[in-house]
Order: structure tokens, then C-alpha cells, then sequence
């Protein structure tokens, strides 16, 4: 799995890692139990801080994407799927229109909760 990342990007660089991960996990180039570049080569091959590509990939744990684990490393979630992928990829859009737009977090989570109950 190729990750790369834009060091001129506005987007924070662990948040990069993150999604290219992510992208992988939702097309389909990274499987439920696959394993990630370890952290420290992952970061020297991108020329950035050991801890940016933790904070990523303690990201996508957060998520339930990847399972982190002392000595085995970063490892794709047997529970991990494109779809929870693809749908952590749109919230993440969703939040940042919202913000884009002023809407803050009851605003957004009631038109959240209106479209769940309209279905």
C-alpha cells in the first residue's frame, strides 16, 4: 500500500496518513487483517515525525479501522470494511461543511437525528 502525503497541504500530515489508509481500507487494497508499515519506517520513507504517523494511525483505532498492538504493530481490523470507511470519509466531509457553513455540533446533530427519523 502506497501512502503519500503533501507536506504544502492544509490538512494536518497525521491526518493524511490517516485517510490515505483509509482510501485503501475502502477501495479495497488493504484487507481485514493486513498489516501497516511499521510507525518509525513508515515515517523516515516520508521524511516525517515518528509521532505525526502514530497520531494517524491512532486515528484510524479510534475509528475501529485498524488494531494497534505492542510488538505485532498496525493491523487492519477484522471488522474494518470499505463501507465504514467510506462512511468515516463522508462524516469527516459532512463536519467540516458544517463548519464550513457555521453550524455548530447541536445544529448539526439535529439535522443528523431529523434525517434518521425521516426514514
Amino acid at each position: 500500500m502506497l501512502i503519500k502525503i503533501d507536506p504544502s497541504s492544509s490538512v494536518p500530515l497525521g491526518d493524511q496518513v490517516a485517510a490515505c489508509v483509509r482510501g485503501g481500507i475502502a477501495d479495497g487494497a488493504v484487507q481485514a487483517g493486513d498489516r501497516l508499515p511499521p510507525a518509525r519506517e513508515l515515517a523516515d520513507s516520508l521524511g516525517i515525525n515518528l509521532h505525526t504517523v502514530l497520531r494517524g494511525y491512532q486515528q484510524l483505532r479510534d475509528e475501529g479501522l485498524i488494531e494497534l498492538r505492542r510488538g505485532r504493530g498496525a493491523v487492519v481490523a477484522t471488522g474494518a470494511t470499505g463501507q465504514r470507511a467510506e462512511l468515516v470519509r463522508l462524516t469527516r466531509e459532512l463536519v467540516a461543511a458544517a463548519r464550513r457553513l457555521g453550524l455548530g455540533e447541536p445544529e448539526l446533530l439535529d439535522l443528523v437525528r431529523a434525517e434518521l427519523s425521516s426514514r
